[in-house]
């Protein structure tokens, strides 16, 4: 566990709150190799002259149970408490030592993250037979890591004005910018889907880099058209157009990573970003749009997309959906203007792919959408938030050199089992 505690309780905090909900119901088992071990507190590992106990490692593989984490359990948990042992020598070399209520804060704000008191979130992880000394642990050793990261990078890890104002003119009328991404949309449309959604989606985002394992990803995961084609979403897309919460993360990403998991309204999705470029074009940074509406019975299926692709083919303009409709019902079709940022985020999604006049489609439950494109508007600028940009890159930067100097204190230590 590295300095990404945080971000990691971000993306993973949706699947962690139906796995809490299901501990309340029944205990999560995990089966570990010394579990009828009469002696729970044996050390298992020594790293350097401190040691992991198997009660230690049991604790903690439920607890990766319970964040849906991929891969074993039991091994994951002792490679996290390695790290973690680490990480606390690391603190003390600093003289760093996390007070009480620093670490009361850090574990508020992990229950906050699944929109419960600390005290409901000890409870809820009890029933999976978590111990809160086992939680405190894990987020005294987080805290501690945050701190000695910032200690040792914080310097190194600022950015200048300049830097500051690249990102911020990839959106602004100094200088647009477009992106080609890849997408994996996952349904969620009742509470089963989404719970399922958020954890694959937290997992892809935890643990996919590269944009082959992502097109592997999304071939089995996704239920956009852009499957059959590794998410890839062949147009570049103008950065501007993009809903807000995409948008700030395309900015920080590098090619090559994935988003955290982004909610849609009926399905969650992450992203990939294969290449972010100026345009050198002036972009209006607040918009209005102009989108029409129409609903197609049948969600997915053949008939619905075949009816989709009958309609693309018979309209230049929103207007003409106007006819497509007669004889339908009025509720078919609806045409509205938005602000931007007013669009629901799935909606805005697809809009941010088109061109005046282009069309797109998605599913929603049982109902095919099929979204045109009216017109977009100018309507006024906004402010820029200079200091949401400059915590972005400097975050970015901390867990860069935070992964280097842990992977140092990995290479320097002696680990054995006794």
């Amino acid at each position: 566990m590295g300095l990404r505690l945080f971000s990691v309780i971000r993306s993973r905090a949706a699947a962690l709150s139906a796995a809490l909900v299901a501990a309340a119901l029944a205990p999560v088992p995990v089966a570990g190799p010394a579990a009828a071990q009469s002696n729970p507190f044996r050390p298992v590992v020594e790293v350097n002259d401190r040691v992991v106990t198997q009660w230690e490692i049991d604790q903690r593989a439920l607890l990766l149970t319970l964040f849906r984490s991929p891969g074993n359990p039991q091994e994951a948990a002792r490679e996290a408490l390695v790290d973690e042992r680490l990480q606390l020598a690391a603190a003390e070399r600093l003289g760093i030592a996390p007070a009480p209520e620093e670490v009361e804060a850090g574990m508020a704000e992990f229950a906050g993250r699944v929109d419960l008191t600390t005290e409901e979130f000890i409870a809820r992880i009890g029933q999976a037979g978590v111990a809160e000394e086992s939680f405190r642990d894990f987020v005294r050793a987080g805290v501690a890591w945050r701190q000695v990261v910032r200690a040792r990078f914080g310097a190194r890890a600022q950015v200048t004005e300049a830097e500051i104002d690249r990102a911020l003119a990839l959106t602004s009328r100094r200088g647009g910018a477009e992106a080609l991404i890849s997408e994996i949309i996952i349904p969620a449309r009742n509470p089963d889907e989404q719970a399922r959604a958020e954890r694959i989606a937290a997992d892809i985002s935890a643990n996919v880099r590269g944009e082959g394992a992502f097109a592997a990803a999304a071939r089995q995961f996704s239920a956009a058209p852009t499957r059959t084609a590794g998410g890839r979403v062949s147009n570049a897309v103008d950065v501007g157009n993009l809903p807000p919460e995409l948008r700030a993360q395309i900015l920080t990403l590098a090619p090559g990573e994935v988003s955290d998991p982004v909610s849609l309204g009926g399905a969650v999705a992450v992203f990939l970003l294969r290449d972010l470029r100026e345009t050198g074009v002036a972009e209006a940074e607040n918009v209005s749009l102009e989108y029409a509406r129409y609903l197609i019975p049948g969600g997915a299926s053949e008939a619905a997309l075949q009816e989709a692709a009958s309609v693309a083919a018979r309209v230049d303009t929103c207007d003409d959906l106007y006819g497509v409709n007669q004889g339908q019902p009025a509720e078919r079709l609806t045409i509205e203007t938005r602000a931007q940022g007013d669009v629901p985020s799935r909606e805005a999604l697809e809009l941010a792919k088109l061109d005046e006049g282009e069309t797109a489609t998605y599913a929603e439950g049982g109902t095919l959408v099929f979204l045109m494109l009216c017109g977009r508007t100018e309507i006024r600028e906004e402010e820029v938030d200079r200091a949401a940009v400059r915590r972005q890159l400097i975050d970015r930067r901390l867990s860069a050199y935070a992964d280097g100097f842990l992977a140092e204190l990995r290479a320097d230590a002696i680990v054995r089992e006794p």
